[in-house]
């Protein structure tokens, strides 16, 4: 039977945040819709009955649903269906699971399935904070075993003041977009981007946020109260604690004496005989839970590196908690590309690729915001052989795109805007080798590739990671954490940002967040360790962006037009602007509001084309010298095209500084010819000199000085072509 329809209400930064319980999707765990504003999000848990078996982690999946519907959008795919979740879709997903997934138990393997369905959208109201909050509720409410509820907010910085859930004309001008995260205490999780903030700035509106966030908790907290189901119990995928300590302490030795080098290679192969040992030692006597053996192998690991961490302030590598792995930076490793530059730190290395197109290469992007296109794109590649494995490559997944979107995030603020740099850019980190915070080694080297493009970026980026290891109220921080200090800590907090002030943060935790002091210090940490690894490593090898772009890139120039005289720029079916890029070997865009963009890879051909473009929409300019195209020969003169649909003659006394009886004696259909725009004649036709362009641009001397003409009668349509006298431009 279904449960009772309940509705519950709370307002959110000022707007009425509406949950209905009972109404929709009951045969989940835990369900419900929340209606934010107008953006209204139908969120589900569901949990298996049973464990899967074979497995050694916690299956949960989030999936946050884009319906194109939710904002009244057919998709523009070929089936008209949602296809595989957009980039945006896949960050929210990420942005969802990440402080919801601590609250889980470790031991737990039974599948959790969360869902957020985005069904209408308020472009004020954001889904993603709404639907982070709805699966709070779904999954405070469900019997699904979880230590929530969380709050999920947005905090921005509009005129100095902090802004909670900004609205979209808010969120356009904020210098700052921060998510947060956290449960009645703690701090959970962090996603930023800003416009080069300062540490403390951005450490007070992450703590506010907090506070905001504490009111949702406890508005969850009375819903739960009321209609929440009793958790149920599942078995326990936890080694036996007698089985642990037995294994442990046979195998702690060996496996300190493994870990305690700086080289991932050689831990790998110390470890290879510890597990061989261990095994043949305890094979037999754990016979029926055999596949538990190496679970316990690698909780000792974990045991070791902890503790040498609190009880030692020892790293297995060696250095100090707030140094920095051996750095490298290097740039133009790649002939042809148009830049290139490889950050590398310890065993991690990054190479970046940076690729200039023209404003027609921009990402087309069909969501539910609208946003429609993206200039800048950062994409990231992790291959298997980055970690020494052997993997098919299926395209990216999930950890990919969020690293991608992380290091796009992070160097947005400093990308040069369409005006003063009109191209469209995009960057691809590939991982060659991957020992920890990959994702901040592709900052700082696509930071590299981006001035060594000659990409005029506003100052240069760097990033840094931060590490944590807790125990009660004790916490020790490290910089630079490597693999092993990832996989067994409880926090990796990225940093990225330039001197003045940061771009972009990431938090994971293992934990169920975050005090106030350890945000502090990881963030003025990272402050100091991004700084030395721009002064000391970076800024030596590339100080500033290049001045030109490499040869290979394509040189692109601008021009604005009247936007209604871009119909004759494009011409009929496209004839005019698609004869001008043959002619020129170039590329066009032209844009509504009359800007144009044409890119080539020789200078002299895009200025070419732009002449032409400014000609067909400004008129040739009286006086100006122009090259055009001999169309057609009369007895009295010559026919001549400067550009698509822009024609004038150039009457027989006109053709030479010398005098010529014949045209076809001067010239031919075909032949390529200066000429110089005379005055518009009394009846708007136009004319051309080859005579005067001779004399001004070759410095001829005139052997003749040709007699006025009379005024020319009106003739025939037939005398001229069929044009009526009117030599005005042709429209295609």
């Amino acid at each position: 039977m279904f449960e009772e329809f309940r509705k519950f209400e709370t307002t959110l930064a000022g707007r009425p945040f509406v949950v209905e319980v009972g109404k929709m999707a009951q045969l989940a765990n835990g369900s419900c819709l929340v209606r934010y504003g107008e953006t209204e999000i139908l969120c589900t848990a569901t949990m298996s009955a049973a464990p899967r078996e074979g497995i050694d982690f916690f299956p949960l999946s989030v999936d946050f649903e884009e319906k194109l519907y939710s904002v009244g959008k057919i998709p523009g795919s070929f089936q008209r269906r949602e296809g595989r979740a957009s980039e945006k879709a896949v960050l929210a997903s990420r942005v969802i699971d990440r402080p919801i997934r601590p609250l889980f138990p470790k031991d737990m393997r039974n599948d959790v399935s969360v869902v957020a369905t985005v069904m209408s959208v308020d472009p004020d109201c954001l889904p993603e904070i709404t639907a982070m909050n709805g699966i709070s509720i779904a999954l405070a409410i469900s019997d699904i075993p979880w230590a929530g509820p969380i709050g999920g907010i947005s905090v921005g910085l509009v005129d100095g003041e902090y802004v909670f859930n900004p609205t979209e004309a808010q969120r356009e001008v904020s210098g700052m977009a921060v998510t947060v995260a956290s449960t009645e205490d703690l701090i959970a999780m962090v996603e930023a981007g800003a416009n080069e903030v300062d540490d403390d700035t951005m450490i007070n509106g992450i703590l506010a946020a907090h506070e905001e966030n504490k009111k949702m908790v406890e508005f969850i907290k009375g819903i739960a109260a009321e209609i929440g189901k009793a958790k149920i119990d599942f078995p326990s995928n936890d080694p036996d604690p007698e089985m642990y300590e037995a294994i442990k302490a046979f195998c702690i030795d060996d496996v300190k004496a493994a870990l305690d080098t700086d080289d991932k290679r050689v831990r790998d192969e110390r470890l290879k005989p510890v597990y061989e040992k261990v095994h043949e030692r305890f094979d037999e006597e754990y016979a029926d839970v055999i596949e538990k053996i190496d679970d316990c192998i690698y909780k000792t690991q974990k045991y070791v590196v902890r503790r040498w961490l609190l009880d030692e302030g020892k790293r297995v590598d060696g250095r100090g908690l707030d140094d920095i792995r051996p750095l490298n930076a290097q740039v133009d490793l790649l002939t042809r590309v148009h830049g290139s530059g490889m950050f590398t730190r310890g065993q991690t290395q990054v190479l970046s690729v940076v690729t200039l197109g023209s404003s027609g290469d921009a990402q087309n992007l069909d969501g539910i915001d609208n946003e429609d296109t993206k200039r800048y794109i950062h994409h990231y590649n992790f291959p298997s052989y980055s970690v020494g494995e052997t993997k098919p490559a299926r395209g990216p997944g999930r950890r990919e795109i969020g690293h991608g979107a992380l290091a796009e995030r992070a160097l947005l603020p400093v990308i040069p805007s369409i005006e003063e740099f009109p191209y469209t850019i995009r960057v691809v980190s590939e991982v060659l080798s991957s020992n920890g915070s990959t994702s901040q080694g592709s900052v700082c080297g696509s930071t590299l590739a981006l001035m060594a493009a000659g990409v005029p970026i506003k100052a240069p980026v760097a990033g840094i990671s931060c590490g944590l290891v807790t125990e009660g109220d004790r916490f020790i921080t490290m910089v630079d954490i490597q693999g092993l200090e990832d996989f067994f800590g409880d926090m990796d907090f990225k940093v990225a940002g330039t001197k003045e002030g940061i771009t972009a943060i990431q938090m994971d935790t293992k934990v169920h967040g975050l005090t106030p002091a350890i945000i502090r210090e990881a963030i003025y940490k990272t402050h100091k360790a991004r700084n030395y690894i721009l002064d000391e490593v970076m800024l030596p090898v590339i100080a500033e962006p290049r001045p030109e772009l490499s040869k290979y890139a394509p040189k692109m120039l601008t021009t604005k037009i009247d936007p209604e005289k871009i119909g004759d720029v494009i011409g009929k079916q496209g004839k005019v602007i698609q004869k001008i890029c043959a002619e020129c070997d170039c590329k066009i865009d032209v844009e509504e509001d009359g800007n144009v963009f044409v890119s080539s890879t020789d200078l002299e051909n895009a200025q070419k084309a732009i002449a032409i473009i400014e000609t067909i929409a400004k008129g040739p300019e009286v006086g100006a010298v122009y090259t055009g195209v001999v169309t057609r020969l009369l007895s009295f003169g010559a026919f001549v095209e400067i550009a698509p649909g822009v024609e004038g003659m150039v009457h027989v006394s006109q053709l030479d500084v010398k005098r010529v009886e014949k045209v076809e004696d001067c010239v031919a259909v075909g032949d390529t010819i200066l000429v110089k725009v005379l005055p518009i004649d009394d009846q708007g036709r136009l004319n051309f000199s080859r005579r005067d362009a001779l004399i001004e641009v070759q410095g001829l001397t005139p052997e003749y000085t040709p007699e006025p003409r009379a005024p020319r009668k009106e003739r025939r349509d037939g005398d001229r072509g069929g044009r009526g006298g009117d030599r005005r431009r042709r429209r295609d």
